[in-house]
């Protein structure tokens, strides 16, 4: 068994570290919030924090990582319900102004974490590097199988948009951001349509 908790089957330990660990670095900053208030809420040990993790850093990827999950499942979810990619267009769009309203009230944990690691080319920086670019290349393909122009721009311009609409929401309430972000997303679509 690995150090860092990599099992097939995780041990109900680890995800009671983990859903701490998500909830308290997304509301209040990973930075803010230290290690044992983190074991204290997850009702775990130290020993078992550090047997499950190998310390703080690898708690933050861990969290990341899961958030990059959820994204790629939403996908996944899109995909599953149609393969026309019209219709994905329109789900994706859907599913950011959702995700605004609904899930991520403070912006983006991707964009907050890269707030508090400057170092470009640290480990917490190269797994939102990987997350931002699978994403980018996701809508690129997305874009170029609805027969968009410049699929590469569009899939620029809607990262761009949900950057903004997820900033946005957290400074000005997704009730404000929502619509705007959806309109303006169907426009830029629409602006590269043959």
């Amino acid at each position: 068994m690995s150090t860092t908790g990599t099992s097939a089957r995780p041990s109900p330990a680890r995800e009671r570290l983990l859903e701490t660990a998500n909830r308290l670095f997304y509301e209040e900053g990973i930075h803010a919030v230290g290690i044992d208030r983190v074991i204290s809420e997850a009702g775990v040990t130290r020993a078992t924090m550090y047997k499950q993790f190998g310390g703080k850093e690898n708690l933050v990827l861990a969290y990341l990582r899961r958030e990059d999950e959820v994204l790629r499942a939403l996908f996944a979810r899109a995909a599953s319900a149609s393969d026309d990619p019209d219709v994905l267009l329109e789900l994706v769009i859907e599913g950011i102004a959702e995700d605004v309203r609904e899930r991520h009230t403070r912006g983006c944990p991707f964009i907050n974490a890269a707030a508090e690691y400057p170092d470009g080319e640290g480990p917490v920086r190269l797994l939102i590097a990987e997350h931002r670019d699978w994403f980018r290349q996701t809508l690129r393909a997305l874009a170029e199988a609805a027969g968009l122009s410049a699929s590469d721009e569009v899939a620029g311009a809607l990262v761009l948009l949900r950057d903004a609409a997820l900033v946005g929401g957290y400074l000005d309430g997704s009730e404000r951001i929502e619509t705007a972000f959806a309109r303006t997303a169907r426009a830029v679509v629409a602006s590269h349509r043959p």
